[in-house]
């Protein structure tokens, strides 16, 4: 059962938005499979949340910096590495790694189990992020690092060149 907000605006009655186990938008990356459980529009896009399966031995993004938003990371299980501009941090389960907007970061599962995480984008601005990058992979283009940083350019993030 899901309510739509028509508008950003304050509501006399607003909507409430429930997303069951099996409901929500699937994005599939490559290994790592994207859940968007909120998407902005019962927020008024003051708010993104997703749930993200990271397979075994998967590399994140590149190091990268956003210009307009924070984004949390809250490990539901496995271990997920984070790493920090020059800082390697070891996410276990039951972890939070809150990212403010100009932190170079990115992370990755390099153990042999799968790793779920909850993140959250405030304000929205990055979901639209993760949907380009999917067309691109099912048009059957290559995901290029070239492809990857022009896209992470629509939406305020810009890679951390000076940490590579």
């Amino acid at each position: 059962m899901t309510g739509k907000a028509k508008t950003s605006e304050p509501q006399a009655d607003p909507a409430v938005s429930v997303v069951g186990p099996h409901d929500g938008e699937m994005i599939v990356l490559g290994a790592t499979r994207m859940r968007v459980l909120e998407d902005g529009s019962h927020t008024g896009h003051r708010l993104a949340i997703a749930e993200s399966v990271l397979a075994p031995h998967t590399q994140g993004p590149p190091q990268h910096r956003h210009g307009q938003h924070d984004e949390g990371f809250y490990v539901l299980s496995g271990t997920v590495r984070f790493t920090v501009g020059d800082e390697d941090y070891d996410a276990a389960s039951g972890t939070l790694v809150m990212v403010p907007p100009g932190t170079p970061h990115t992370f990755a599962n390099l153990t042999d189990q799968p790793a779920v995480m909850l993140s959250t984008f405030t304000p929205d601005l990055y979901v639209q992020y993760f949907r380009d990058l999917h067309e691109v992979l099912a048009s059957g283009q290559p995901l290029t690092p070239r492809a990857n940083i022009d896209t992470m350019s629509r939406y305020a993030t810009q890679p951390a060149t000076d940490l590579a």
